[in-house]
């Protein structure tokens, strides 16, 4: 498995395991089986509603947690810094763990009181804070944050935030969001990075499939890499799930690249972030 370096020097596998909607019974499986064909990277959030299956899938996997890099979020309805500390302490109890590797503030925008948002983002970004000199949680970072979003909490915190998760895939780059988070030092990574079924049905990823001798999925989750952006995948299939792993021996050309970076708008999951 190849690494990321963030900027506090902690390393992250180039491609993580996503856990979204993996909720029923057969989850803790789905996380078993994803360690078993070499995932070391696992993403789950307070909102997925899983995070005891996750556990129970590291737990049952037999592998080391230190060989495991864990992330979970604090979703946008406890973004104070009594409700984050709640929610990380919850996190871990369910998690089975005593310290995360990766912890996010989920959205931007509170689910109330939507005009102190500013507000209410330092205030969980100073728990995240207080977490980290603690070394309860190795790395803090954001999800779904915009440049205008980031702005204003870069300016008071004390800590950088090291990653920002966006949704990210060919047919929705984000490009400025992206540009902007790299250029300060943030690590992207990309839920969605496949686009759902739309995205892998488009002529232009089928083409470059075939010419690049990948599955449609690969030619995504390179576009991602390709571009310093950690993929997120997530498949219930042993066989998919080895497959999105196999993407490191080849790179798309910069012509096929700018092909895929202005390919028009499709497989948006329809949440914005100043909206949603």
């Amino acid at each position: 498995m190849e690494y990321f370096t963030l900027y506090n020097g902690v390393k992250i596998p180039k491609v993580g395991f996503g856990t979204y909607k993996v909720t029923d019974q057969s989850a803790q499986g789905i996380v078993e089986t994803a360690l078993s064909v070499g995932y070391r990277h696992l993403d789950t959030a307070r909102m997925y509603l899983n995070e005891k299956e996750v556990g129970a899938g590291m737990a049952a996997s037999g592998i080391s947690r230190k060989d495991i890099f864990l992330t979970t979020k604090v979703w946008r309805d406890d973004l104070s810094y009594d409700a984050t500390m709640a929610s990380v302490e919850n996190s871990l109890k369910d998690l089975q763990t005593d310290y995360l590797d990766l912890c996010l503030l989920h959205w931007p925008m509170p689910g109330t009181d939507r005009d102190k948002w500013q507000e209410k983002d330092l205030s969980a970004w100073r728990a995240l804070e207080q977490l980290y000199k603690e070394n309860v949680i190795r790395s803090i970072g954001v999800s779904n944050f915009l440049p205008h979003h980031l702005m204003p909490l870069m300016k008071e915190a004390e800590i950088t935030p090291m990653v920002n998760q966006l949704e990210y895939h060919p047919g929705y780059c984000q490009a400025h969001a992206v540009h902007y988070a790299q250029q300060q030092g943030l690590l992207v990574e990309a839920w969605s990075p496949l686009g759902r079924t739309r995205v892998l049905e488009e002529s232009l990823i089928l083409e470059l499939a075939e010419k690049y001798g990948k599955t449609p999925a690969q030619i995504c989750l390179r576009f991602a890499l390709d571009n310093q952006v950690l993929p997120l995948p997530k498949s219930s299939s042993a066989e998919r799930m080895k497959a999105n792993l196999d993407i490191f021996d080849f790179s798309i050309s910069p012509e096929d690249m700018s092909r895929l970076m202005c390919m028009p708008q499709t497989g948006w999951g329809g949440h914005h972030p100043d909206t949603f």
